[in-house]
């Protein structure tokens, strides 16, 4: 893919060093999920409750140690694997922006938009400041890359 000439180079490699950040992020959870094989997790899942001084007997941390002693070493493997893609899209997405190429851009525009209706209605059926920052973050991203995106394709079609 060519690389895109225009005049927002630090927009862009400041979201290309915050995906990369989310691909590290999620390459650790997955390094976490492997660590977690071959262990009980409902005594680690007790210990967290009881860590957080959390009634275990309350509904939701009842509800976080019964899924735990659910989950199986394949599930934990199948989950990495998961984490581990994500990460690699993450990464490759952050190499693109950083270099600033076209198709990285649209990548991650559309990428970040499918997540918008998603997001909307979490917060829909549920406001949290974290859902809100994520929504509010997720759609000023978008936007940014759009209005690079429109702008670079206005500079070329002038030339």
């Amino acid at each position: 893919m060519l690389a895109s000439t225009h005049a927002h180079p630090r927009g862009v490699r400041s979201i290309a060093a915050f995906e990369a950040s989310k691909g590290i992020l999620v390459l650790l959870v997955g390094f976490g999920l492997l660590h977690l094989v071959h262990h009980d997790l409902q005594i680690i899942a007790e210990r967290l409750v009881r860590l957080g001084h959390l009634n275990p007997a309350r509904h939701y941390p009842r509800v976080f140690i019964d899924a735990a002693s659910r989950t199986s070493d394949a599930r934990l493997k199948t989950l990495a694997g998961l984490a581990f893609l994500y990460s690699i899209v993450r990464f490759v997405e952050a190499y693109g922006l950083w270099h600033m190429r076209t198709g990285a851009e649209w990548f991650a525009i559309i990428s970040g938009g499918i997540y918008i209706p998603l997001e909307v209605s979490k917060v829909a059926a549920h406001v949290s400041q974290l859902r809100v920052l994520v929504l509010v973050l997720n759609v000023a991203i978008v936007t940014y890359l759009l209005y690079v995106r429109f702008t670079a394709s206005r500079e070329h079609s002038r030339r």
